[in-house]
């Protein structure tokens, strides 16, 4: 073996490895209609990032459903009323899917869009200190090892009261908002992990009734802490 060829070899041996980096940390918040989720999202981060006062690279962030909009819009190439119709955990009916094939040539399939999304959501997650609002968050991400899954609940008449306040609703018109809303959160938590599987189950669920915003907020960043998401 000649001495050149022990050197490449040698050398070779010695290269720096390419450091694998695990996805995360990443804290999934989902809610009924009615609680402060956008709320306690905004104080999490901010906590997060004036208690521990991370550099930038490591500052948490948080992603709900006008970013991913706009990101599943600029990777897809359409214009963000064309795909909303996935958030809502809908799909396209067979003629339309047909029509569409056809008459466009930017015509994007239901699961092309899906993917997409998910596809999205998940690189967010994987880059780490993300804090996901809705959107399936839970379903797409459960199986990544440096998460927190969070539930916000109520009783159902404390949350028709804000929403009440908060759109001015009728009792009854109220009432239907909510029961309609969170039919189509859990059709996305669905949409995105499937039916009854252990990838829609939450670690932690709070009452934000009897719970303030505060009080959440401290909970997670403790159970962050103890889970380790937090270095």
């Amino acid at each position: 073996m000649s001495i050149a060829l022990i050197k490449y070899l040698s050398d070779w041996n010695k290269r720096p490895s390419d450091k694998y980096k695990e996805p995360g940390p990443v804290v999934t918040i989902s809610r009924e209609m009615g609680c402060p989720g956008t709320q306690i999202t905004n104080t999490l981060v901010q906590e997060l990032n004036k208690r521990y006062r991370l550099k930038d690279e490591l500052q948490w962030k948080w992603l709900a459903k006008q970013k991913i909009l706009e990101l599943a819009s600029q990777k897809l190439g359409l214009p963000k009323e064309e795909i909303d119709y996935v958030f809502e955990a809908k799909r396209k009916g067979i003629m339309q899917e047909i029509l569409e094939s056809m008459s466009t040539k930017y015509y994007k399939s239901d699961r092309h869009i899906q993917n997409t999304v998910k596809n999205i959501i998940r690189a967010e997650a994987s880059k780490g200190h993300v804090v996901i609002l809705g959107r399936g968050g839970v379903a797409i991400t459960r199986d990544i090892p440096r998460s927190l899954h969070i539930h916000l609940e109520a009783p159902f008449e404390w949350r028709t009261l804000r929403v009440q306040e908060m759109y001015r609703f009728e009792p009854k018109e109220a009432e239907h908002y909510v029961k309609e809303i969170d039919r189509k959160r859990e059709e996305i938590r669905i949409y995105f992990g499937g039916k009854d599987t252990d990838y829609t189950r939450f670690d932690l669920t709070f009452n934000t009734m009897t719970l303030s915003i505060a009080e959440i907020v401290d909970i997670i960043i403790h159970a962050m802490e103890v889970r380790s998401l937090i270095v």
